[in-house]
């Protein structure tokens, strides 16, 4: 078996833009964004600490996705301008030896002084992982939605490609949502089953805030057979956040993917360790 490459020790330049991508347990965090929260609270501060002490100094770091308190990741990216010099090694392995075991700088790269983890980012993927089983789960308990009734996972995919395209996603966004626009393009939206585990898979250039969670909601009454396939479609064109149904739990949620464009060079991200969903981008 090859043996995994180890981080690049060599030195680089202070003022050096790094990416880094970061997974995380969002379990017991106030979500990813610092600002408004206790200090340690959040994702974005435990990261800041860490990398502060490898630094020596105060660091600042930008994500791609402000996920929100309990939402989950294997492909946040974020970056920051190094402070000093520091090898890709000292950042990666010096944070995470000072982060708790429910966040890990998982990969990394020297990117461009252009590169913006948020504004560069050119579409999102999110994964929504569900139990299927008649008691709920002990070992993965707090990282997906456990449903007991059946589920049928053909209705729920043939009504999630009513999402798809340029389209004004009122009826699934929270009402704390800051957005100025409700328009966003969903390229990829899927349902699969293995086993008795369930995955929902949207791809979209960006999303509203709860936008996911909103469309799993939904989606769960069609899928338990409560609603018709086209109840989904319905609630789309009536841009009605009230009749759609409640929004699904944070535990079941991941940011599995960012996509960048290709001249920044981004290192591909590793799939979630749970049932397949098709390909990963």
């Amino acid at each position: 078996m090859a043996s995994l490459p180890p981080f690049s020790d060599t030195v680089l330049d202070p003022g050096q833009r790094l990416a880094l991508r970061i997974e995380y347990d969002g379990s017991g965090y106030s979500g990813w964004q610092a600002q408004a929260h206790p200090a340690g609270a959040t994702i974005q501060a435990r990261l800041e600490e860490a990398l502060g002490a490898v630094a020596a100094q105060p660091v600042r770091i930008y994500g791609a996705g402000r996920t929100d308190a309990g939402v989950h990741a294997s492909a946040q990216w974020a970056h920051l301008d190094a402070p000093v010099a520091r090898s890709l090694k000292s950042w990666i392995v010096g944070s995470n030896a000072r982060l708790p075991a429910s966040i890990r700088i998982a990969d990394g790269a020297p990117v461009a002084p252009q590169f913006h983890a948020r504004h560069s980012a050119v579409a999102r993927q999110y994964d929504y992982l569900i139990a299927n089983t008649r008691t709920a789960p002990a070992l993965l308990a707090g990282r997906l939605l456990w449903v007991r009734e059946p589920l049928d996972e053909t209705r729920l995919h043939e009504a999630l490609q009513t999402l798809l395209g340029e389209r004004d996603f009122t009826a699934f966004r929270a009402a704390s949502c800051q957005s100025t626009s409700p328009m966003r393009f969903m390229a990829f939206a899927r349902a699969q089953r293995e086993g008795d585990y369930l995955g929902i898979r949207l791809r979209a250039n960006a999303f509203l805030h709860h936008m996911v969670r909103n469309i799993v909601g939904s989606a769960l009454r069609i899928g338990l057979g409560e609603c018709p396939v086209s109840w989904l479609g319905e609630l789309l064109e009536g841009r009605d956040r009230r009749r759609a149904a409640a929004t699904a739990p944070a535990a079941g949620l991941y940011l599995s993917h960012v996509a960048y464009p290709p001249e920044f060079a981004i290192p591909a991200s590793a799939p979630l360790p749970f049932p397949a969903l098709g390909d990963r981008r």
